[in-house]
């Protein structure tokens, strides 16, 4: 019965992994679906200790991928709210933003070009684009720079 478990699980991680990265806790998540006691859940364990033994399993490497993949549309703020809810945290964490997230302004601009292309024709209009930025987790100042096309933030909300 626990040898056709623990393959039962591997087999599942294995073909959940084939499709994209996961995080140990995501992995384990869905891993528990299929199991109902304590002892299933240490199977789980066992299972994702072996996957990274092998390096199949890699928060880091998730990590990595989900914020150079998603730092295109989205803000620091918001990259790293996905990561604590994928249950990345501390130094790994910080880490993969500060790699992938360098340019906060380019990537707000280009992003608020590819939706407006046109600054703010009222204060309206400037409401909406300043709250779909913040909406995708860019700071406060690099939603102003964008929207007001200034490089100075101090000028834009006096």
């Amino acid at each position: 019965m626990t040898s056709d478990l623990i393959q039962l699980l591997r087999n599942k991680a294995l073909a959940l992994l084939a499709r994209r990265e996961y995080s140990r806790a995501e992995l384990a998540l869905k891993l528990r679906r299929l199991v109902d006691d304590e002892d299933g859940i240490a199977l789980i364990e066992q299972v994702l200790d072996d996957f990274r033994d092998r390096n199949w399993l890699s928060d880091e490497r998730f990590a990595e991928q989900w914020a150079l993949h998603r730092s295109q549309r989205y803000g620091p703020n918001r990259l790293r709210q996905e990561l604590r809810q994928k249950g990345i945290s501390g130094e790994l964490l910080e880490t993969a933003i500060s790699e992938h997230a360098v340019d906060e302004t380019g990537a707000a601009r280009r992003l608020w070009e590819r939706k407006f292309g046109t600054p703010p024709a009222d204060q309206k209009e400037r409401a909406k684009q300043l709250r779909f930025l913040l909406g995708r987790g860019f700071s406060t100042e690099v939603a102003y720079r964008v929207v007001g096309g200034s490089a100075d933030w101090d000028d834009e909300i006096a």
